[in-house]
Parts: C-alpha cells; structure tokens; sequence
C-alpha cells in the first residue's frame, strides 16, 4: 500500500503526466454532462428507459453511456466514427486508393482520418432519422414537422462529431486513445447502475453468498481475459553484423537480437463486431427461426454467434497478417530467425505458428463472447450479466491496459518505478527491443 501511495505521489509530481491527466478528465467530465443534455422537443418526463432492456438495444445503449435511452444530444455516441473506420479499414485490404493512402506516411493517415469522418457524417445523417423513428417517435413534439426533424438529425450529427472531437484531443493531448476511452467511461458508467441492482434484487431474495459468487467468477472472468489480451508469442529474429565505413573508421552494426510478437489474438474485437452485425440477418426473417436466433441468451443464438466469430477470427488474421511480406521485411532489413532459411522458409515457419495461435485465440474468444447468456441464464440480471464478457468488456481490459502503460512509460522515463513493477503485464522496459510488423485495431 505505500509503495501505491509512492507511486500515485510520483504521478503527481511528473508535470507532464498531471497536465495529461488533468486534460482527459476534464474532456470526460464534458462528455458526461452532455450525455445528459436532451434532444430539444423531446419529453423526457416520459422517458422510459426500460424499452431498451436486452436485445441489441441494450447494447448500443451501453456503448454510448446511456445516451441512448436518454434521447441525448449524443444518443449516436462515437459509434457512427467507429463504423467508418472499419469501412475504411476493410477498405484499405481490397481498394488500391486506400492502399495507397496508407503508405503514404503522415499524409496519408491525415488523408484518411478525413474522409473517416465524412464518412461518419453520411452514417449519422442516415442513423439519426432511424433513431428517431424507431425509438424516440413516442416522444416526439405535438408539432414534430419537417424542420424539426432536420434540426434534430442535424443536432444528433453535431453530437457524434463533438464525441469525436474529444476522443482526438484526448489522443493529442491527454492520456490514451481518446476513441476507445470514451467508449470505455461509457461501458463504465452503467456499471454502478447494473451492480445496485443486482445487489438490490440479491438483498431482497436473500443471496448474497451467491452475490459474492458472482463477484469471484466476474474477477476471474476479467483475470483470464487480460491473458487473452496480452498473450504473445515471440518470434526471436537476429539481424546480421556488418562492418560500416574505411580503415581506422570502420565500425560493427548489427548482431542484435530482437523479437516479432504474435498476439494469440490478433483480431482484437473485430470478430465478435461482425459477427453481432451478421446476427441481424435471421431475425428479419421473423416466425419461429427468426425468434430462436434473436433470443440473445438463448441455445441457438449462442451457438451460431460462436460459430461465426471462430469464422471471422480465421478471416479477419488472415486478411491482415502477411507471413510473406513479413519474410520479405526481416530479409530487406538483414534480419533472420536463428535456425530457419531466409525467404520462403521464414513465410512458412510464420504461418504455422499464426496458424497454431488462431485456433486457441478464436475458440478463447468464442468464449468469452457468449459468457453473458451463461450469465443471464445462471440468474443474473441482464445490465449486470453484459460485463461478464462480450464486446464491452475485451474493450474495458484493453483500454485500461493500454492507459496504465502509458502512465508506466511516462514515470519510466523519469527514473520512477511504475504502476505495474513486480508484474508481467507488458509494457515494462525490457533488455531485447520489440519488432513490431503487425497492425491491429
């Protein structure tokens, strides 16, 4: 406890790191407030947020803090941005202009953050009448015509760009990636809502030994995802000595040894996105199949969505690992891996052990997709169920972990011991330097 305490005094005391403290909080106390900020004409006093309990819309309701059910100014939350980004992402593997783009160093990162954000424009502008349409027409103004509507999907757009807008300064200014930040504080802001209410519904039936139970399993349940999110295998690669300049100035380079990491999961969520896209499908057919596959903590549901996600976690690594171009990089660079033949080889030794990762990683992540049906189905309430797995909680871990190694290279830096000394959590300064030749979201 006092080394914590030390080490929370030395955060403090690194003027750089407060300043970015201070700045993220003070953005996120911003979108707070603005969540809460209700769309003009809207009767809120009539609100019920309980229309969006289970299915989907508790989903989207989740990611977007509560905005959602509160017909706020940001009801759209940053997933508009979200959903161009992966369009432009997916782009960037079949368009040769995309492509392009992205080899084009700072310029074209530049280029492509903003035709991402036009792109989120148009999915406001087509989100924000279906929004209003589906959920909020029940409170909507006596006088709701056509110039009400326009300013309304107008203001909806605003707010998701605002959103963006933050999670950019963030980036810039603050303390981790601002996009996954905001949607990490609006995953975490239903959490105390969702805990009181289970701890309510477990005084009143006389379970709170199963209370605890279920806080064990969540504990666990965050333990063994963390693994999921930081297990890597190293590929150890050397690069060749050679002799630099003339004469008495002639100088070694090389010889060092360094390593490729291979994330067990190096699709991240994306899997578990499409697949919840594609989960739409069977419903809009309706009668009995389409029920079966809507039930979300039902058998059938669950069995296809795990399906699927063990599908697109094949598809999403393969599209965006390249043992070939690898190869062809520790070639170009004078690079090897100790015992195997330069070239093809080396594409082959690297697709077998992606090939060996994929499988546990997919079948891993499989798992933790559906445990809230498990959840919901072993008697816990549904909000509270959510953070036993699935999207919200791969993001919560991730975002987390990646802030606190921020913070831990900051007081590096600065000669100070950081958060997670004594601990194998990466992010701590190691001996051999990290080659990284993969991309992920």
């Amino acid at each position: 406890m006092k080394r914590f305490l030390t080490t929370l005094k030395h955060i403090w005391s690194v003027e750089d790191l407060r300043k970015r403290i201070i700045y993220t909080l003070l953005l996120i106390l911003v979108y707070r407030i603005g969540s809460y900020i209700i769309l003009p004409g809207i009767n809120s006093s009539i609100m019920d947020a309980k229309s969006t309990q289970g299915g989907i819309l508790s989903l989207i309701d989740m990611f977007a803090g509560g905005s959602f059910s509160r017909a706020s100014i940001m009801a759209l939350g940053i997933m508009p941005y979200i959903s161009a980004s992966i369009v432009m992402q997916l782009m960037g593997m079949a368009v040769p202009a995309v492509q392009k783009m992205q080899k084009e160093g700072e310029s074209g990162r530049k280029k492509i953050t903003r035709y991402t954000r036009l792109l989120t424009i148009v999915i406001c502008l087509f989100q924000g009448p279906t929004y209003i349409a589906a959920y909020a027409k029940d409170y909507l103004p006596a006088n709701a015509d056509f110039l009400w509507w326009t300013q309304t999907v107008a203001i909806l757009t605003a707010g998701t760009m605002f959103v963006t807008w933050l999670g950019e300064r963030i980036t810039d200014r603050g303390l981790g990636n601002g996009v996954s930040l905001i949607i990490t504080i609006g995953i975490i802001a239903n959490l105390p809502g969702a805990f009181f209410a289970e701890l309510g519904s477990k005084l009143t039936g006389g379970g709170m030994v199963l209370l605890l139970v279920e806080i064990v399993v969540l504990l666990f349940v965050i333990l063994l995802t963390i693994l999921l999110v930081q297990g890597t295998r190293r590929i150890p690669v050397q690069t060749a000595k050679r002799v630099i300049g003339r004469g008495n100035r002639q100088a070694v380079a090389g010889g060092q040894r360094s390593y490729i990491p291979l994330k067990v999961n190096q699709s991240g969520v994306m899997p578990i996105i499409f697949a919840q896209a594609l989960m739409f499908i069977p419903a809009l057919f309706g009668g009995s199949v389409g029920n079966a596959f809507s039930d979300i903590s039902g058998f059938w549901y669950n069995l296809l969505f795990f399906v699927l996600i063990v599908v697109f976690t094949y598809f999403y690594t393969a599209i965006t690992m390249n043992p070939n171009q690898m190869a062809d990089e520790l070639k170009r660079n004078g690079s090897f891996i100790p015992g195997v033949k330069p070239g093809r080889s080396t594409a082959e030794f690297i697709d077998n052990l992606i090939s060996k990762l994929v499988f546990p990683g997919s079948i891993f992540l499989g798992i933790i997709a559906i445990l809230p049906a498990f959840a919901m189905n072993a008697g816990i309430s549904t909000g509270f169920a959510y953070f036993y797995g699935g999207t919200s909680l791969l993001i919560m871990v991730g975002v987390v972990l990646d802030t606190l190694q921020q913070i831990e290279s900051h007081l590096l830096n600065r000669h100070y011991d950081g958060l997670m000394k004594g601990t194998r959590i990466k992010g701590r300064t190691n001996t051999q330097s990290a080659v990284s030749m993969t991309q992920s979201l």
